[in-house]
């Protein structure tokens, strides 16, 4: 197939570069701005970059809490209201310094802490060009997930609020908002969907590198770890993909609430923070919200009993960002609950024959998820350079060994470890059991699972803390047998890039499929076509309207009249038709191999047939339309 030349590479959209340039400025104003609003009145760390950048982190937690108010007081779901919330105090304490005369300086003085960030920085960089060229490398969004996202951002682009009609969108009501929402807000100043999409998913899941820095970094108290861990979380293969979902949003916000419950210990107040990243983590994805809130409570559990001492602060915290999700949760948790069983009505649950732990093994079986399945010793100790590519698989050969050697130490060592400086590895070490056992939901046969395939990615966590802690094992040991450190480190290096590091390279920059629904590559590639067209042009299609919208075009499937028209429309005339496009401005009519297998799940093979075949006739002989592109899979007609 032809690739689009504008989409071969990571590039900004061919007619939006400056809106689409402005939209990138935009998110950093929003994200940077909400993050000081809130630790304008914390203590922060003294470190430039970790400051600066973690305000980022802060604010992107607190950008689907604020959505969500302001769809609850009926504020348009606009960007304009985010720009003027997150620059309202900045703005206030900039102007309240320079009366005052203290006019903030920057200090340009380079730290050894700095040099440290800096190499982080190049880790994020390189991370960001691996998911973003790899995105960008098709002309189309991969799988199935994304398109459904694309109709759900283009809703809250367009209606700007967080309320359609059940039933219209697979990620927008029952389901929490978060990543659609946030999508949505940069959609409006970036012309094109596919874009903002491709290019916003990889620069999160890239951010996500530089959370987890300074979170190790407060959670080891070592900077030197803390770099190596990242580079491993970088390097390993299970850990995230550039798939676009909400997974892509959650994973790096649970970054900034560990962070923001680490910075407790010098501020009580980082309370509010945490309580306010949690509750975005909430409100982005239910069974990742699950499955990282026993993170945090273990967090809290393990950290309290190793250091003697009730965080009372840390589980207020980790309860408050759970209870400010009831905001969006109170409501829906039954229709959640009830997707998740495949019953059509729950309203027995809460009722005095409901049995809880009955109900979570039918909702959470050990084989829940699409794609979870018994894993060998090879799936985590063999990297593949062909993998899944939501939540691939696979750790390598060289992570794999340091994380023994870390387990090895931890057997050895265990007494001289109980003290409060390393309740981090009692609790990286809690994480890995949980997650482990999390991913081998089917291979041990446990009584629940949480879509084992998916916890891939949070076993990643671990792993990477655990490995840092293992190099740190060997680099002891050669030290005292008189070998070399730095060799030997450049050694470990060097393997976890060639049996980790490649393969995950070679997966994300490979081509990657566009879905099931299509039925020839041909179809594809007459949908690309319509890259041609302006944005937002209008497509009108009988059926299967995610494409359209993924491409960039526009049509209003949760429009009732649209909705209405569409019942019978394959069965009307072609003068009804044409009299309905023109009066909803539509200027194309679309029909492919996805509206002939779509209108055949309702009328059969033979009726449909039938049906299609008639209509194109009726069309062609019509004088109301002409072709505007054509090939073997799809044939684009101008409404005249």
């Amino acid at each position: 197939m032809e690739r689009v030349n504008y989409l071969n590479r990571f590039r900004i959209a061919d007619k939006g570069d400056i809106m689409s340039i402005i939209t990138i400025l935009l998110f950093l104003v929003y994200t940077y701005g909400l993050g000081f609003s809130v630790t304008f009145f914390i203590k922060n760390s003294d470190n430039f970059f970790e400051k600066h950048l973690m305000r980022l982190g802060i604010g992107l937690g607190v950008f689907p809490i604020l959505g969500i108010i302001f769809d609850l007081i009926h504020i348009p779901i606009d960007w304009k209201m985010f720009l003027i919330v997150s620059l309202a105090i900045p703005a206030y304490s900039f102007f309240t310094k320079v009366v005052k005369g203290n006019i903030p300086q920057i200090n340009f003085k380079i730290t050894k802490s700095d040099l440290y960030v800096l190499v982080v920085l190049l880790v994020f960089l390189f991370s960001l060009y691996t998911y973003a060229s790899g995105a960008f490398k098709y002309p189309y969004l991969e799988d199935d997930d994304p398109w459904a996202h694309a109709v759900g951002i283009k809703y809250v682009s367009v209606e700007k609020n967080l309320r359609p009609e059940p039933g219209f969108f697979m990620y927008l009501n029952p389901y929490p908002p978060a990543y659609d929402m946030i999508m949505g807000v940069l959609h409006q100043t970036s012309p094109s969907i596919m874009w903002t999409m491709k290019f916003f998913n990889a620069l999160i899941i890239s951010l996500s590198i530089l959370f987890f820095y300074f979170f190790v970094k407060e959670f080891t108290s070592s900077k030197g770890k803390a770099l190596f861990s990242t580079f491993v979380l970088a390097m390993i293969p299970c850990y995230m993909s550039h798939f676009i979902w909400a997974i892509s949003l959650i994973v790096p916000l649970f970054f900034v609430a560990m962070y923001c419950l680490e910075r407790i210990k010098y501020d009580k107040k980082w309370f509010f923070a945490g309580v306010l990243v949690i509750g975005g983590i909430s409100l982005t994805q239910p069974t990742h919200a699950i499955k990282l809130g026993v993170m945090l409570i273990l967090y809290f559990g393990v950290k309290s009993l190793i250091e003697m001492k009730f965080n009372k602060e840390i589980l207020f915290s980790i309860l408050g960002g759970y209870l400010v999700s009831l905001v969006w949760w109170a409501g829906r948790w039954r229709s959640i609950l009830g997707k998740m069983t495949g019953e059509s009505s729950i309203g027995s649950i809460g009722g005095s024959s409901f049995n809880l732990f009955s109900f979570i093994k039918k909702a959470l079986p050990p084989n829940s998820g699409t794609a979870t399945r018994v894993y060998t010793f090879n799936d985590f100790f063999v990297a593949k350079t062909q993998n899944m590519i939501n939540n691939p698989i696979g750790v390598g050969i060289v992570l794999c060994i340091l994380v023994a050697f870390s387990l090895v130490y931890v057997l050895i060592k265990y007494k001289s470890l109980f003290n409060k400086e390393n309740s981090w590895l009692w609790v990286s070490l809690a994480w890995f059991i949980f997650t482990f056992l999390g991913v081998n939901s089917m291979t041990f046969n446990l009584p629940i699972g949480l879509y084992a395939f998916r916890i891939w990615m949070l076993l990643a966590i671990p792993i990477s803390i655990l490995a840092a802690e293992g190099t740190w094992f060997l680099l002891g040991y050669a030290d005292k047998k008189g070998m070399g450190k730095s060799l030997l480190l450049f050694v470990i290096i060097l393997g976890i890039i060639f049996t980790s590091g490649y393969q995950k390279y070679a997966v994300n920059t490979a081509n990657w499929p566009p879905g099931v629904g299509w039925t020839s590559m041909d179809e594809i590639q007459g949908y690309t076509w319509l890259k041609t067209l302006p944005a937002d042009t209008k497509v009108f299609t009988f059926v299967s309207e995610e494409p359209i919208i993924g491409f960039d075009k526009y049509t209003c499937l949760w429009c009732n009249d649209e909705i209405s028209f569409k019942k019978d429309a394959i069965n009307k005339s072609i003068g009804e038709i044409h009299n309905w496009l023109k009066s909803k401005k539509y200027e194309y009519l679309v029909m492919s191999g996805r509206t002939y297998s779509q209108l055949e799940e309702t009328f059969g093979k033979n009726e449909t047939a039938n049906l299609v075949n008639k209509k194109l006739d009726e069309i062609s002989h019509s004088n109301l339309f002409t072709v505007a592109y054509q090939n073997q899979g799809m044939i684009l007609f101008k409404v005249l």
